[in-house]
C-alpha cells in the first residue's frame, strides 16, 4: 500500500482527538462507545487468543499500545496483567489517560509520540497492539515497520481497522458520519481512501517479518434495520451514547467487509 498523499491525509480530522475536555470516558461523548460497544469484542478476542490459542500468560508481559488515546484499551490490558506502555500524538489524550489510570489504580506508562517513529529500542515488547489507529496514520508502511521493529521475535501484534469496500463506505462514511439523520460521529473523522484491505495489511506485515495468523470481522449484534433505527433515535437525541452502547455491541464474525481484527506473530 502506498503512502497516503497530503491531499488525502489533510481531509482527516485527527485534531479532534486533541480536545481539551475528556472525550474518551465521558458517557456523553461518542468515543465512550469504544469501551462499551467495542472493547468486550476485541479485547475478548485478543486475550482469548493470547492465553488460549498461543498459550501465553499475560502476567509480567510487556505490551505497547500504539495510538492509545485516552487509555480505553490500555486499561483493559493492564487489568489483565500486562505491563502496559501507551503512546499517542495527542497531548490532551495522554493527560486524560494518565488521570484516568490514577483513578483506576492502574500503573500504565504514557507518553506522546507517533506510530511512524516509536521511541523504543528494537525487540522491546512481548505484545504490540494498534486499534482504531491504522486507518488514521500518515504513513502506514512506516507504522507497520516500527511496530515490527519494537516487537520481540515470537511476539504478537494485535490490531483492528476498517476494510476499504463499498459496504464500509456506505456504513462508516455515509450512515455513521455524513448523513445527519443517522450520524454517530462528526464529519472528517474517517476518510475512505485511508481504509485498509486485509490483503494490503497481510502484505505489509509479511514484508516486515510478521505473519498474520487470523482475521475476524466485527459486526453489530443487531440487524441492519434495527441498527439504523437506533442510530436515528440517537441522532434525534432520544438515545444517549450510553444508552446506545447498552443496545449495540460488536461481536466476532466471519464478515470482513467493514471492521475487522486479527493478530500476527513476528518471525
Amino acid at each position: 500500500m502506498q503512502t497516503i498523499s497530503n491531499d488525502i491525509y489533510n481531509r482527516i480530522d485527527n485534531q479532534f482527538y486533541n480536545a481539551e475536555k475528556d472525550i474518551w470516558w465521558n458517557e456523553n461523548e461518542f468515543l465512550s462507545l469504544l469501551k462499551t460497544s467495542f472493547n468486550p469484542c476485541r479485547f475478548g478476542y485478543f486475550l482469548k487468543h493470547y492465553t488460549g490459542i498461543l498459550k501465553q500468560s499475560a502476567k509480567g508481559k510487556t505490551a505497547l499500545d500504539v495510538g492509545c488515546g485516552g487509555g480505553v484499551l490500555a486499561e483493559e490490558f493492564a487489568a489483565a496483567g500486562f505491563t502496559v506502555t501507551g503512546i499517542d500524538p495527542s497531548e490532551n489524550s495522554i493527560k486524560t489517560a494518565i488521570n484516568h489510570a490514577k483513578k483506576s489504580g492502574l500503573s500504565i506508562h504514557y507518553e506522546t509520540g507517533t506510530a511512524e517513529q516509536l521511541p523504543y529500542p528494537d525487540n522491546s515488547f512481548d505484545v504490540v497492539y494498534c486499534c482504531d489507529v491504522l486507518e488514521h496514520v500518515r504513513d502506514l508502511n512506516k507504522s507497520i515497520a516500527e511496530i515490527s521493529r519494537v516487537l520481540k521475535p515470537g511476539g504478537v501484534f494485535f490490531f483492528d481497522t476498517i476494510n476499504r469496500t463499498f459496504l464500509s463506505k456506505l456504513i462508516i462514511i455515509k450512515i455513521w458520519q455524513e448523513w445527519k439523520s443517522t450520524a454517530l460521529v462528526q464529519p472528517g473523522l474517517h476518510v475512505y481512501e485511508m481504509f485498509i484491505k486485509p490483503a494490503e495489511l497481510k502484505e505489509l506485515c509479511f514484508a516486515y517479518g510478521m505473519e498474520i495468523k487470523q482475521l475476524k470481522g466485527m459486526s453489530p449484534n443487531v440487524n441492519p434495520i434495527k441498527l439504523v433505527g437506533l442510530l436515528r433515535q440517537r441522532a434525534k437525541g432520544k438515545l444517549t451514547y450510553a444508552e446506545f452502547g447498552k443496545k449495540v455491541k460488536m461481536k466476532e464474525s466471519n464478515d470482513l467487509n467493514v471492521g475487522y481484527m486479527g493478530y500476527a506473530v513476528k518471525q
